[in-house]
């Protein structure tokens, strides 16, 4: 995984503390879907985040969020599941990350449905949680 902390530099310490809550963020986002627990995700978003889904649909603030969310989630993966995993971490601030993930969903066999996934969740450190706050969902078309 690559890290990059250029504009502020925090010690090797925290700044490895910072990227596993990072992580438990994006695991609790991966819980949260492969259980269709839309409350659970929708905590995950700071009040006013925006997020781009993975088909172009702008969702601003966590009231759209959690609507679009109620809508979509349940049920979604009564046939598959999805993984999401932490590729690269840059830290704009040490309050602030600019988060890449793999994402995938799968047959309940653990085949892939589908192409990839390559979210990129920019997220900030408020009253000492991260949180999700501008999100954009790519998929990855293969060549």
């Amino acid at each position: 995984m690559m890290v990059a902390m250029e504009t502020t530099v925090i010690d090797q310490q925290a700044q490895e503390a910072e990227i596993e809550a990072i992580k438990q963020v994006i695991a609790r986002l991966e819980h949260s879907q492969q259980n269709e627990l839309p409350e659970e995700f929708v905590g995950l978003f700071r009040a006013d985040a925006i997020w781009t889904t993975g088909h172009g649909k702008r969702l601003t603030g966590r009231d759209q969020i959690s609507s679009f969310t109620h809508q979509v989630l349940p049920g979604a993966m009564k046939d598959s599941t999805a993984t999401y995993e932490v590729a690269d971490v840059l830290f704009i601030r040490p309050d602030v990350a600019a988060v890449k993930a793999h994402a995938q969903y799968l047959t309940l066999e653990g085949e892939p449905i589908g192409n990839a996934g390559t979210p990129l969740y920019v997220m900030a450190k408020e009253d000492g949680q991260w949180l999700l706050v501008a999100c954009q969902n790519t998929e990855v078309i293969a060549e």
